[in-house]
């Protein structure tokens, strides 16, 4: 199976070709933390097969998370969007896997110099943007069993095959929960043939029952990548 990025996909294969001499794929390791804040952003990731957590720091040190990262996306848009330094946000991997990494300054070279950059990272802003408005709303208005559901189909798009490690602490982290309640209603899909669950590794049997199970969140994102970003890698539309 070839691992793609939807993104560097969307680009023309010559421009690629173009940024190749400055790209190099690098191993994510559970637990790695990139672009914390107040870093200067010197390289940009794009994920093939590994899923980060987007993660905001409040000014009495605590931390919540706000987004998720993988094939889709890419890290450290701030360098090409006029601002090289993090702010309150970081990114902490949270399944191991590859990615492709590039120079900052290529890519923000690229985009100063040509349009079909520019037009792929602007409609990337709004998707990432639309992503981070459903998470507030999703938090504040839906069930925690269907957040669980719309959270494990996310990660499954994200990833190769069905298995997702994912541990009780990450998923308690972005849904604002306690594990005990992650780990009542993981059991609930489980009893329900959904998935199987065992010490973080999580097997998806059945995404369609699971994508029922799951609020309307994770359909509104998809549509919102896929009507800006095309529905597979290099279908930008």
């Amino acid at each position: 199976m070839t691992l793609t990025n939807h993104l560097l996909s969307a680009l023309p294969p010559a421009i690629v070709t173009k940024l190749a001499p400055a790209m190099e794929t690098v191993v994510l390791s559970k637990g790695d933390r990139l672009h914390e804040p107040g870093d200067v952003i010197a390289a940009l990731y794009f994920p093939l097969d590994c899923v980060l957590a987007i993660t905001l720091t409040m000014s009495d040190g605590a931390s919540a998370a706000i987004g998720i990262v993988g094939s889709r996306e890419m890290i450290g848009l701030n360098a090409v969007m006029g601002r090289s330094a993090m702010t309150q946000t970081a990114y902490m991997v949270q399944v191991t896997g590859s990615a492709i990494k590039l120079e900052a300054r290529v890519l923000l070279a690229a985009f100063d110099r040509y349009p079909a950059v520019r037009a792929v990272l602007l409609r990337y802003t709004q998707a990432l943007i639309a992503q981070m408005a459903q998470n507030t709303a999703c938090n504040s208005r839906h069930a925690l069993e269907r957040r669980l559901a719309r959270w494990l189909l996310e990660v499954h798009d994200r990833v190769a095959g069905d298995e997702v490690i994912l541990t009780q602490s990450f998923l308690a982290t972005m849904l604002g929960a306690p594990r005990s309640s992650i780990t009542l209603a993981a059991h609930r899909f489980q009893e329900h043939g959904l998935l199987r669950y065992r010490r973080g590794h999580i097997h998806i049997l059945q995404a369609t029952g699971l994508e029922s199970s799951a609020c309307e969140c994770f359909q509104a994102i998809k549509a919102e990548y896929n009507r800006l970003l095309g529905t597979k890698p290099g279908a930008l539309p």
